[in-house]
């Protein structure tokens, strides 16, 4: 199955997200990752969704969206788009393993947001390919905790998703 990225403009107002993802829910539709947040415009928000399934499936899911009163507009991303993530990440540490974790945490670009004497707590950014190659090279040492934003995603270039009408 194929992920395929939405990228959907909807009204900034109570109850959208309930919409829409019990639109998911009642179709049987798994979503696989869900991030919402304000536009540059305070009265519309972006969703990003990220959903496995045939071309079928995708077409249905845009159909079902586009009758829902709250969306503006729709969107599928290609795969070209521009994706990112953002984890935290909970490692156990002593003397010994400390530096190989800063060592790990610096070739994947992540950043120190927190230590003590046991713990070390990073932040990365990047697509998922690269989040789960530095999880790979992290879970031998101890991950404590994790927390992932889900995916954020935006065309290349000059494209983008507009407001028809």
């Amino acid at each position: 199955m194929n992920q395929h990225i939405v990228s959907v403009l909807v009204e900034n107002r109570a109850g959208t997200l309930s919409r829409v993802s019990g639109l998911f829910s009642r179709r049987g539709y798994n979503i696989d990752s869900l991030t919402v947040g304000e536009t540059e415009d305070p009265l519309i928000s972006r969703m990003t969704i990220a959903v496995s399934g045939d071309e079928r499936v995708l077409e249905q899911i845009i159909k079902q969206l586009s009758k829902l009163i709250d969306v503006i507009a729709i969107k599928e991303l290609d795969a070209s788009c521009l994706r990112r993530e953002i984890m935290l990440i909970k490692i156990g540490v002593d003397e010994k393993n400390r530096p190989a974790v800063l060592e790990i945490a610096g070739i994947f670009r992540a950043r120190v947001v927190d230590v003590s004497q046991s713990t070390i707590t990073v932040e990365a950014t990047g697509n998922l390919e690269k989040l789960n190659g530095f999880l790979l090279l992290l879970r031998p040492y101890g991950i404590l905790e994790l927390t992932r934003t889900g995916l954020v995603a935006l065309e290349r270039g000059q494209n983008q998703l507009t407001i028809s009408g």
